[in-house]
């Protein structure tokens, strides 16, 4: 196993390795989320492993492979390959939101703060209120991401050439945003002002909503797959580089015109970041499998774990920002308690 070796400017970098209890995983995990304080680690086939004290519980969910999950703190909702969208809460309760008529995969899932579930399977979309009916979108190909406004209930529908904007309960014509390239992940920002993709390749490329005008954010090693808003929503921390790359959002036009700040440098690849939900503070994981707390103000780094070769894969804080949890490739995973 491979030790970190601090660079002699960080040698004196603040640990705190010997505060993270270890998390036994049966497999992999691909997320992990929190309800309450309890860590809800999702595996890539079939088992999500709740982890909180000192037990650790494996609940099957499909039957198959999970390919994308999300939480609103009360629930855990996934999609598989089975066709299923499945929701397990805090007790282990499980209950099948949705059966694809095709079973098809549904690989990707948002959750709105009132309820509303939002899944897609192949070029359509889905949403369902919590005591309405489902609807249905058609987009030109596959639906690479899901994502719900802050405010209203408006659907974010990433694709190849652009985003579709969906109002689910009005029967307006959704609006398009254009521009050229398959759009994977999609974000809103937390003042409903900015929306912004990750892209197959290595890039960024954000919308101001009230004009449309286009953010080209680019300059990446390697294609983001992780984004995470900091509290109030000032930064939008990304991965892909060897240093989190942080858009700074505060200002009304956003990162244009602006260079993003650059944190946390280390000879890896950023794998994935979760902004704490309190402070300006971010977690990070690497390729190498190192895992550090980074304050915005300064760059001031905590050590969370050593690199022990495997990338991390799965990053989250729970709602108080008192718990990380993290899990890597090889199924290593963890709980700090701050």
């Amino acid at each position: 196993m491979k030790e970190f070796n601090p660079a002699p400017e960080t040698a004196s970098i603040v640990s705190v390795t010997d505060r993270v209890a270890p998390v036994t995983l049966g497999a992999p995990a691909t997320a992990v989320h929190f309800l309450g304080d309890v860590a809800v680690f999702v595996g890539a086939e079939e088992c999500v492993t709740f982890a909180g004290g000192d037990t650790t519980t494996e609940v099957a969910v499909h039957g198959g492979g999970i390919l994308c999950s999300a939480s609103d703190g009360k629930r855990v909702v996934m999609g598989g390959d089975d066709g299923k969208l499945v929701a397990v809460d805090a007790k282990s309760n499980i209950e099948t939101l949705a059966i694809d008529a095709k079973r098809r995969w549904i690989d990707n899932v948002a959750l709105h703060p009132d309820g509303a579930v939002a899944w897609s399977a192949g070029k359509t979309a889905f949403v369902r209120a919590p005591k309405g009916e489902e609807k249905s979108l058609d987009v030109p190909s596959t639906v690479g991401g899901l994502a719900f406004a802050p405010k209203g209930v408006r659907l974010a529908v990433a694709h190849y050439n652009g985003v579709t904007l969906w109002f689910p309960n009005m029967g307006a014509k959704p609006e398009f945003l254009e521009w050229k390239g398959s759009h994977l992940g999609v974000t809103f920002s937390a003042d409903n002002r900015f929306l912004v993709t990750t892209m197959h390749e290595s890039a960024l490329h954000g919308w101001r909503l009230a004009d449309s005008r286009h953010m080209r954010m680019t300059g990446y090693p390697a294609r983001v797959r992780s984004m995470s808003w900091s509290v109030g929503g000032k930064f939008l921390a990304t991965s892909g580089s060897d240093s989190v790359i942080l858009w700074p959002f505060a200002s009304k036009d956003g990162p244009m015109g602006k260079e993003p700040l650059m944190l946390a440098p280390l000879q890896a690849k950023a794998t994935v970041v979760a902004c704490h939900p309190k402070d300006d503070i971010f977690a990070v994981g690497y390729s190498d499998g190192t895992i550090l707390m980074v304050r915005i103000e300064d760059g001031a780094e905590i050590l969370v774990r050593r690199n022990a070769g495997e990338p991390v894969a799965a990053l989250a804080w729970n709602a108080k920002g008192s718990l990380l949890a993290f899990a890597t490739e090889d199924g290593d995973a963890g709980l700090l308690t701050l």
